[in-house]
């Protein structure tokens, strides 16, 4: 099983488990719901840090601190996922405080663009959930391997841009908001939007072959790595062509 979430590796379920404290479908939902109500309220809380002052300066040792510290905790929660449902919370308010800052960072200058970025993540969340059970969209091998390609390039042009950003060098184009750069930010979302699929896929399958209760967080902060992601690139694709 290929994913290219990092949170979701083939080695997550490959242990099978038997008895009745199992990891189910419904109870990952439940996890990811809660995840969910915990980055919304930390993140208004931040959002309304930032719009009361009306000046995101004061909030960006904030947003670079629980960056950095969600992170961290994230990197723990996917080598210890017995630690889960302690560490998954903490990510989830981690990033709250992290995304409360970055969207009214981008509202002052668009107004309304959050709001936007959530509905269509949510649109593409739901969208995809549906094509997903009625089989429109199989989850073959070659898929998953192309997707997680995919993937992995995306993560080497950030890496490389972040490389970079400290000698004062920066990759043209595909961060501006000319042609190319909107092109790049859209095949950004479809990437991020399909490896939702591939969760779904991998949750599935770790609750058919009944992996422990824990796993329920675990599986449901994975989830959750992929929304914010695909949050964070809807937004930027929106404020590319808010700009224009």
């Amino acid at each position: 099983m290929r994913t290219g979430n990092p949170a979701l590796r083939s080695e997550t379920f490959r242990v099978e488990y038997a008895g009745s404290n199992v990891m189910t479908i419904g109870g990952t939902a439940n996890k990811t719901a809660i995840l969910l109500l915990m980055v919304l309220m930390s993140a208004i809380w931040s959002w309304k840090q930032v719009m009361g002052l009306g000046d995101a300066s004061a909030m960006i040792p904030w947003m670079v601190g629980s960056g950095i510290a969600g992170f961290i905790v994230a990197m723990i929660t996917i080598f210890k996922k017995t630690a889960s449902p302690i560490t998954a919370p903490i990510y989830a308010l981690l990033e709250g405080v992290f995304l409360g800052v970055f969207s009214a960072m981008i509202e002052l200058s668009y107004p309304g663009i959050a709001y936007q970025a959530t509905v269509l993540t949510f649109a593409v969340l739901f969208t995809l959930l549906v094509i997903y059970k009625a089989g429109i969209i199989k989850t073959t091998e070659n898929f998953k391997l192309g997707l997680v390609a995919a993937t992995g390039g995306i993560g080497m042009i950030y890496l490389a841009t972040f490389i970079l950003g400290f000698f004062g060098f920066r990759i043209p184009y595909i961060h501006g908001s000319g042609p190319i750069g909107i092109g790049f930010s859209l095949v950004v979302v479809v990437i991020a939007a399909l490896n939702l699929v591939l969760d779904f896929d991998f949750i599935e399958e770790g609750a058919e072959r009944g992996a422990p209760r824990y796993m329920e967080w675990y599986a449901a902060f994975g989830l959750l790595v992929t929304l914010i992601w695909l949050y964070i690139e809807i937004l930027r694709l929106l404020a590319k062509l808010r700009s224009r």
